[in-house]
């Protein structure tokens, strides 16, 4: 079930976006600072008003619950209000979901299992490190088991590992879908990790639709110099290219 904008415009911050973004993709939404890449995922959760659909369905006329189920969003700087513990954060995942006790321990554990955070299990929020507390936050949109996952920098805390590792598990999550999975969408300031791990990359510009395409394309040299306004240059074998500036 594709996830679209159509003519997306959020006034001073997008202008006329069109896309329609396929589950069995990881898509990445790149862009300069103040480029519109929050605002643009903030839309596609239902979060800003504007023309997008869950398939022929507006978001705007999903009831509440469903949208919640249907897409898991992670903003950028989630800060939980109580300090709760980490298992009890990751439960909260599964607030849409009319399901069994046992169904939500399964999925909670889980979750935290696939973002390395089973030791954290009973910290609390407030006790966890920046990379830490990153993970369990973006577990408790897992276990939420979503169609979609719409995540803001979701490895801008994290060290070389577990970035490496949520990459990993993102790229099993697209492939999943697949078959009964979910799609992916991560907003990302390394141009490196979109051009190695993602099937497309969304480049926005001043509120603008700068490039879309195969990261191949969307993240040529070309592209890079008009929209970020530097030269670059791309070395090293498919899937682990590196830019030198």
């Amino acid at each position: 079930m594709n996830l679209s904008a159509h003519s997306l415009t959020v006034p001073g911050r997008l202008t006329d976006i069109s896309l329609s973004l396929r589950p069995g993709e990881l898509t990445a939404i790149c862009g300069p600072n103040g480029a519109g890449k929050t605002t643009l995922l903030r839309a596609l959760a239902g979060l800003e008003p504007g023309p997008v659909s869950l398939g022929e369905t507006p978001l705007a006329d999903l009831p509440p619950r469903r949208r919640a189920q249907d897409i898991g969003y992670l903003a950028q700087h989630a800060q939980p209000a109580w300090n709760l513990t980490a298992e009890a954060l990751v439960r909260l995942g599964r607030l849409p979901h009319r399901s069994s006790r046992a169904e939500d321990e399964v999925a909670a554990q889980s979750a935290l299992a696939a973002l390395d955070c089973a030791h954290l299990a009973q910290r609390g929020i407030h006790t966890l490190s920046g990379g830490e507390r990153a993970r369990v936050l973006l577990a408790r949109v897992l276990a939420g088991q979503p169609r979609w996952i719409l995540a803001d920098e979701p490895l801008a805390s994290l060290d070389l590992a577990h970035t490496a590792a949520l990459l990993r598990h993102f790229r099993q999550l697209a492939d999943q879908a697949k078959g009964p999975g979910c799609g992916v969408v991560l907003v990302v300031h390394s141009l490196a990790h979109a051009m190695n791990h993602a099937d497309r990359v969304i480049v926005l510009d001043n509120g603008h639709l700068a490039a879309d395409g195969p990261p191949q394309v969307a993240l040529s040299e070309e592209v890079i110099e008009h929209v970020w306004r530097v030269r670059a240059q791309w070395t090293g074998p498919a899937a682990a290219r590196a830019l030198s500036l």
